[in-house]
């Protein structure tokens, strides 16, 4: 093995941490006062939209216009999974795994891996301060 100072690389890993800390931190505010603004104008152009009954305008700086936008959720997935199953619409879900799901019933059923299942591990490293 290399001659390292592995106390050396534990001291900058903690230095780096704590500058990216800082800037995050930095960019968080200035981003969070930067967002709040855009939504007061965002929210100005659609009332004015709104307001005179208009989806868009053509200006010298570009063009605005409003649309709509829906989200559906459930908040009872029994239920919702029985309507999946009864009306055979499985396209209602996305397709992905829930990861911790997989891991432990792979971890309980070692000898049941599903056809097509494809896995992918690396190691990751923690560094704690003392």
């Amino acid at each position: 093995m290399t001659d390292i100072d592995l106390e050396q690389l534990v001291r900058v890993h903690h230095k780096i941490k704590a500058k990216r800390a800082e800037l995050s931190k930095e960019f968080k505010e200035a981003d969070g006062a930067l967002a709040t603004q855009l939504d007061a104008v965002r929210d100005a152009l659609l009332k004015y939209l709104g307001d005179n009954g208009i989806e868009s305008i053509r200006t010298s700086e570009g063009t605005f216009f409003r649309s709509t936008k829906t989200r559906y959720w459930t908040s009872d997935w029994e239920s919702m999974h029985k309507f999946i199953m009864e009306n055979e619409v499985p396209e209602f879900l996305d397709k992905r795994l829930n990861q911790k799901n997989v891991r432990e019933y792979l971890e309980e059923n070692p000898d049941k891996v599903p056809m097509g299942l494809n896995v992918d591990s690396e190691y990751t490293l923690a560094v704690r301060k003392k």
